[in-house]
């Protein structure tokens, strides 16, 4: 599998002459889609599979961020509007088996949905354990503030995605629930100590690093790496996300686009594969954007192309379940836990 490790997407309905033939030049990683690529479900359909056509790396895979609430890019008519993070984790609290089953519901709705439209990877689910004190970025997005509930809700979320054929993303790694500021905008600080961290916020990520793919977060952990934010930092990704979390799954850059990051888009792209990423998110589909990036990117070694081929190794193997059985039940389990 050749590549080079970033991703890409477009600005609109279509893939237009310059965006194909830069994809045809450039060989992305893959793809991801937001609200600006969406109309239909046969316009999604012809836009994958339009991507994929023009991208000499043929095992490239299409994203997307489709948690529910206020983050789902697909949502009426075309697919139904799903509850946000929060919403498990509150019927969690009432009955976790209702919880992680719940959650697993979700997990195996969003693949059933996404597989039939070419989309096989989607970023989700948020293992960040929320603090009372955090920003609102993260806010009803999380799953709770309960390590031991956010690992189980997120692992069943997880095992939702794989059994229906779609890859899930683990994210914002090793967690952003502590984050007063939005790293959209700020570049946010987290201070408290190893211990605590260790006992909280990465604990989630620490039970499910046997997951395929994982996202950054934009942070800079004080107790860690003072300098940089974990994306940028090897301290992070090399000290904790790799040696002591022990992934070694496929680790996505949250986007490179965000104001969190120091430089230009060609010094941002070197500090996250220097520090131990092995793709560079860009979400916009901006071109002065991208070509500085593609630029400062080789294409990827085998260590590299050898994660790839394991964490996107189930995509499109599914299970014999029935979405509207699936669907009936997700539902069913929302309704009693709003009343």
């Amino acid at each position: 599998m050749t590549f080079k490790p970033f991703t890409t997407g477009v600005l609109s309905l279509a893939p237009n002459e310059e965006e194909l033939g830069f994809i045809a030049r450039e060989a992305p990683w893959g793809f991801i889609l937001f609200a600006r690529n969406i109309e239909s479900r046969e316009q999604v359909k012809a836009l994958c599979a339009s991507l994929r056509e023009a991208n000499p790396n043929t095992n490239a895979p299409v994203l997307v961020d489709q948690e529910g609430g206020r983050v789902q890019r697909i949502g009426p008519p075309i697919f139904q509007a799903y509850p946000p993070g929060a919403r498990l984790g509150d019927l969690y609290q009432t009955s976790p088996e209702a919880g992680e089953r719940a959650a697993w519901l979700l997990g195996r709705l969003h693949a059933f949905d996404l597989l039939s439209l070419g989309i096989d990877v989607n970023c989700t689910p948020l293992l960040d354990v929320l603090a009372a004190n955090a920003h609102k970025a993260i806010g009803d997005r999380a799953l709770g503030g309960d390590p031991a509930a956010v690992t189980h809700l997120g692992r069943a979320l997880c095992d939702g995605h794989l059994a229906g054929g779609v890859v899930p993303v683990i994210k914002h790694m090793p967690g952003q629930g502590r984050a007063k500021s939005d790293s959209h905008y700020d570049l946010p600080r987290i201070s408290a100590p190893l211990d605590e961290l260790r006992a909280t916020d990465f604990a989630p990520f620490a039970a499910l690093t046997d997951m395929p793919m994982a996202m950054t977060t934009h942070v800079v952990f004080e107790a860690i790496d003072a300098d940089e934010p974990a994306t940028t930092s090897t301290k992070v990704i090399g000290g904790m996300i790799r040696n002591e979390l022990g992934f070694d799954g496929f680790l996505l850059s949250d986007d490179v686009s965000m104001e969190a990051l120091a430089g230009d888009y060609a010094a941002r792209t070197r500090a996250i594969l220097a520090a131990g990423c092995d793709i560079v998110l860009h979400c916009h589909a901006i071109m002065e954007q991208l070509r500085p990036i593609a630029a400062s990117c080789e294409m990827v070694d085998e260590a590299t192309s050898e994660r790839s081929r394991k964490a996107l190794a189930g995509r499109g193997k599914v299970d014999g379940s029935d979405e509207q059985a699936c669907r009936e039940e997700f539902n069913a389990l929302m309704a009693g836990a709003s009343v």
